[in-house]
């Protein structure tokens, strides 16, 4: 179980994260500049762009919040976890990562694997580049896999740490 859970585990799933995060960024801002060059330069805006820069988006955004759940730096309230000491914020801390990875397995995995499957079930195709939709919610599943595994992480660390007081 600490192998599945290893820092030099989590920093490999990291690295592929980011560079694949770098790499759909790169390719959306060229995306977006031929979308652009293409309306104003020479008259005959792409048919394609526009639905693949929303469809990089939707990967983008989903791939980033599993990649700032596993780095902890997602957007929190820490008021009430300033007023606790040591044992409670861990508490707390646990309570919360529980909470996180239950909304991803039942929203994001359970649910975006189900979304999957109808679209895909039904065949539904995106209107320009024709593709079945089932590829870009994909990434809902596949980010909930990730939430999930860094959320189990980081209440395995916070479980085998031990309490400060």
């Amino acid at each position: 179980m600490s192998q599945l859970f290893s820092l030099k585990r989590k920093s490999q799933i990291d690295r592929v994260i980011a560079t694949a995060l770098v790499g759909l960024m790169a390719l959306m801002v060229i995306n977006v500049t031929w979308q652009v060059v293409s309306r104003y330069v020479f008259q005959n805006p792409s048919s394609f762009t526009d639905e693949l820069a929303r469809y990089m988006l939707i990967w983008v955004g989903m791939l980033g919040a599993a990649y700032v759940a596993g780095k902890d730096q997602h957007l929190a309230i820490d008021i009430v976890l300033s007023k606790m000491n040591g044992s409670q914020i861990r508490g707390t801390r646990i309570l919360i990562h529980l909470f996180v990875l239950l909304f991803a397995l039942v929203a994001m995995f359970i649910g975006g694997s189900n979304l999957v499957y109808i679209t895909f079930t039904l065949g539904q195709t995106s209107a320009a580049l024709k593709i079945p939709l089932a590829y870009v919610y994909a990434i809902i599943p596949i980010s909930g896999l990730l939430v999930i595994y860094y959320q189990a992480m980081a209440i395995f660390f916070l479980k085998s740490s031990q309490p400060s007081t």
